[in-house]
């Protein structure tokens, strides 16, 4: 008897081994319908695969595909009318003025005064986004805006719509030239709006 339950305990204990290494081999099961609606959604919604890079890589590239999106989104939208290139040529632009102008800054009384000039396509860059952007900040409450034509670009001259009020001057010339470019929550209407082929009083593309 003792025989018979040692060689049956063995038995037992071989199978128990070699279980696992069959089981790990098995194939995997087939993905259920929910799973596979759930990957079709993704792709569907412009959604990345789980552990897929979210960043565009490039960040033209990415507010293009953001407008993109919206379009998408919309189904107002008239596609007979959209302009993607012609967004694209002003962030080509945006790009020209923010990284290869060269700014020339100058406290005046009351605010600041910035000459922003370059060759080629960032001189035309600097003329097509500037002069947009100063009537946009002259709207705004705090202070009044400006530009002239200069050799090679424009001068911008920004002030405190009151002259006393240090704070806002002392903000003025702190922020700059970058920094006043990007005051405003126009930027995103307006790429949509470029983006639909919409005119848009003041700008050039």
């Amino acid at each position: 008897m003792f025989r018979a339950a040692t060689i049956a305990l063995g038995l037992g204990l071989g199978a128990f081994l070699i279980t696992p290494p069959l089981l790990a081999q098995s194939p995997p099961a087939t993905p259920t319908p929910e799973h596979r609606m759930d990957h079709h959604q993704m792709r569907h919604m412009g959604g990345p695969a789980a552990g897929a890079p979210m960043l565009p890589g490039q960040d033209a590239f990415g507010a293009i595909a953001e407008v993109v999106r919206l379009l998408e989104a919309d189904a107002s939208t008239d596609w007979s009318t959209v302009d993607l290139e012609r967004l694209r040529q002003h962030l080509i632009d945006m790009n020209e003025v923010v990284l290869r102008s060269e700014v020339k800054s100058t406290p005046v009384p009351g605010g600041l005064v910035m000459d922003a000039t370059g060759g080629g396509r960032t001189e035309q860059a600097i003329r097509a986004m500037i002069v947009p952007h100063a009537a946009e900040l002259d709207h705004m409450s705090e202070w009044v805006a400006k530009t002239e034509p200069i050799p090679g670009g424009l001068r911008l001259t920004v002030t405190a719509r009151t002259p006393e009020d240090a704070r806002t001057v002392a903000r003025i010339r702190g922020l700059g030239f970058v920094g006043l470019l990007v005051q405003g929550g126009h930027h995103g209407p307006h790429h949509l709006a470029m983006a639909k082929g919409q005119a848009l009083p003041g700008h050039r593309h």
